[in-house]
């Protein structure tokens, strides 16, 4: 595996504290902020931590509240919104100081077969400009 590669899972790696609450400690990277990529990707490992494992992240939706201090642990607080048969949903909150800096909510679906609804292409009446095609 890459350094690279080894160094995002490792910024992705949250400390459970008890169900559904999570925390990372920020590396000291001299930043005045915490970067918002990170803590949308912890964000999204913590709602997948509190869904089974055959659910994957189908969409999510995130807003940021306040500036991240970097010098402070980030917990991740994690709402079970709804486990239905397909989609289940969770709300997580990011908060540093008592306040939310980060809110997302996140939908997860269980694998399915879906229609095939992809029509056939049309047969061209020139065979001059459309020649047929060959498999």
């Amino acid at each position: 595996m890459s350094t690279a590669v080894e160094t995002l899972l490792e910024i992705l790696d949250l400390e459970t504290l008890e169900c559904n609450l999570f925390r990372r400690s920020n590396p000291q990277s001299g930043w005045q902020r915490v970067f918002g990529g990170r803590v949308i990707g912890q964000a999204l490992v913590a709602a997948s931590r509190a869904v089974g494992e055959e659910r994957t992240a189908h969409s999510m939706h995130g807003y940021f509240l306040r500036s991240g201090d970097p010098s402070v642990p980030i917990l991740y607080d994690v709402e079970r919104i709804r486990d239905g048969r397909s989609f289940t949903t969770r709300r997580v909150k990011a908060i540093q100081h008592g306040e939310a800096i980060f809110s997302m909510a996140a939908s997860f679906h269980v694998a399915e077969q879906g229609l095939n609804i992809r029509r056939k292409c049309p047969r061209c009446r020139c065979r001059r400009i459309c020649p047929a095609r060959r498999s």
